[in-house]
């Protein structure tokens, strides 16, 4: 059992707000010394049980992000699994017992890749007998809009005004080997940039400043939901008028641990997932919901057996990192 004090959660709060922060900014937001913040960082990543990574971030207008449910050979389902797993186009894969085995995370630069390396790369993997695609086409909320509640709202309001500045355009020429980079470690350094990518150091913050500064990517200090007291991860499927989906998901983030909500393609065309728990907690999310959403149609939920693989990251039963199975590929 993974237990977690209030120490821990204050410094896992201010890493989701600040996953760059230097130790100096968060020991002085946090009346801490930088040296036992670093410490403190170390052992749970040691553990596994927070992490600070990266990803692109599959916003619709910028990237193709896309959902593929996958049914498998009862029989190759464990090789299945192990196959998707290792492919850096598929970020997260989820078991999902339910009319579908696995629910897939996509995210490729361009919709074509989709069908010029994904879709051939699905057909190779004997015993992945089908899947449906549904094409993201809202972001509302992920797992970096969350966070877990632990700080008071001066230390919330000074953190957030240290974060740097938010600049839209083109990914630099280096996007692709930074990102690869973070993906391991998102608080790595430029030297670390540079030594791992061959850029010169000069460049290598350069480029750097402007991937973090960028709309490309998403970091955020993950953390495993059972060392949170979450026992449980659902997925809901449902139907609701367009324009509505919104206001949908700042309703459903006031819920609870809100993971993911997002307009999808197909006849149920939105979906969301929420850290819950006990299972009591599926019944008083959907009651609350079907009272203040009077035109959402709940057509499916299902509570995930298991997490193989979340943003690029193996985890265990109880969501702790074990290892980083794949970065993102070349193509980015």
């Amino acid at each position: 059992m993974i237990t977690l004090d209030e120490e821990d959660l204050r410094l896992i709060h201010s890493l989701q707000l600040l996953p760059r922060g230097s130790w100096t900014e968060l020991g002085l937001a946090l009346d801490r010394h930088p040296t036992t913040l670093a410490a403190r960082f170390e052992r749970l990543r040691a553990e596994g049980v927070a992490w600070v990574t990266a990803h692109p971030r599959g916003t619709p207008q910028d990237m193709t992000l896309s959902l593929h449910s996958v049914l498998c050979d009862p029989a190759a389902r464990t090789e299945v699994t192990a196959a998707l797993c290792a492919m850096p186009e598929v970020f997260s894969v989820e078991e999902s017992p339910s009319g579908r085995d696995l629910l897939l995370t996509v995210i490729v630069p361009r919709p074509s890749q989709l069908r010029e390396l994904v879709f051939p790369a699905f057909d190779a993997v004997p015993g992945l007998l089908r899947w449906q695609t549904y094409y993201c086409t809202a972001l509302h909320a992920g797992a970096n809009d969350w966070q877990v509640g632990a700080l008071e709202p001066s230390v919330i309001r000074r953190l957030r005004a240290l974060r740097p500045r938010t600049v839209a355009g083109r990914a630099p020429e280096a996007f692709g080997p930074i990102a690869r980079v973070l993906a391991g470690d998102g608080r790595a350094s430029a030297q670390t940039v540079a030594q791992q990518t061959g850029l010169t150091p000069s460049t290598a913050r350069r480029q750097l400043r402007r991937v973090v500064q960028g709309d490309k990517i998403s970091l955020r200090c993950d953390v495993s939901h059972a060392a949170l007291g979450y026992q449980l991860v659902c997925q809901w499927f449902a139907r609701l008028p367009t324009a509505e989906h919104a206001a949908a998901a700042a309703r459903i983030a006031g819920l609870g641990a809100l993971r993911l909500c997002t307009s999808i393609t197909g006849p149920n065309n939105f979906l969301f997932m929420m850290w819950l728990r006990s299972a009591a907690e599926i019944t008083e999310v959907e009651t609350r919901l079907e009272e203040a959403l009077p035109h959402l149609r709940l057509a499916e939920s299902v509570v995930l057996s298991g997490i193989p693989k979340r943003v690029g990251w193996a985890l265990d039963a109880e969501g702790r990192a074990q290892r980083l199975l794949t970065a993102p590929a070349d193509h980015w």
